[in-house]
């Protein structure tokens, strides 16, 4: 496979013993999918699809009402937001891929409610029945900077791949963001290289997570 921004993909020969490798524009390694466009869009994609999926499977538990919303919120915490979150810690997260995470949490609440899309009830009105707030943009992105500070002060072969610099022109138009940028701003850290330096110290870098995680941003 070639990771490329290329519209069109250059073709790769590669031969063992006279078979050509057939090229790939996406592959699943490890139980994630990876494109050839570098983006993760297929990947969200498919983590919701999988999460929304077991949770019809466990629909009899999560949606009855004889069981506390709390217990259930638990149960969701437990065995769907694993499948959702699988791999996140690598995810970049655009606005649009934050909308559909968002609103698939809205998705999971309004279910564990019976709460149908003819009821016109708002968001805030779901979250407050349930007893709870936004969270799940929140918890995605603890893990990524937990993730991150640790690929940080191991300064190995992932710090490289993480901050290093590639040779060549950038491309026409709006840059795509970066995974340290989107933490720099959640973490209100300001410029990526002030969140790099930040997480050398442990227990300033765990503070900073705390206080956004507060935040609840």
């Amino acid at each position: 496979m070639v990771v490329s921004r290329k519209q069109e993909l250059p073709l790769i020969n590669i031969y063992i013993k006279g078979t050509r490798l057939k090229q790939k524009d996406q592959f699943k390694y490890l139980g994630s999918l990876i494109s050839s466009d570098g983006r993760n869009n297929s990947e969200v994609a498919s983590r919701i699809a999988q999460a929304k999926t077991n949770f019809q499977k466990m629909k009899t538990v999560l949606t009855n009402k004889n069981i506390s919303i709390r217990t259930r919120r638990r149960a969701l915490e437990c065995y769907i937001e694993p499948i959702l979150m699988y791999g996140c810690e690598a995810w970049t997260i655009s606005k649009q891929t934050q909308k559909k995470l968002e609103a698939t949490e809205m998705w999971f609440r309004r279910r564990m409610l019976r709460i149908s899309w003819t009821a016109k009830k708002t968001n805030d009105t779901v979250l407050e029945e349930a007893h709870t707030t936004r969270l799940l943009i929140s918890k995605i992105r603890k893990r990524q900077a937990t993730f991150f500070g640790h690929v940080m002060r191991r300064e190995k072969l992932e710090n490289l791949v993480t901050t290093g610099m590639l040779e060549g022109k950038r491309s026409r138009g709006k840059q795509r963001e970066k995974l340290i940028e989107g933490l720099a701003d959640w973490l209100k850290a300001g410029k990526s290289l002030e969140a790099i330096e930040a997480t050398k110290d442990r227990k300033k870098w765990r503070t900073m997570i705390a206080n956004a995680v507060k935040q609840g941003t």
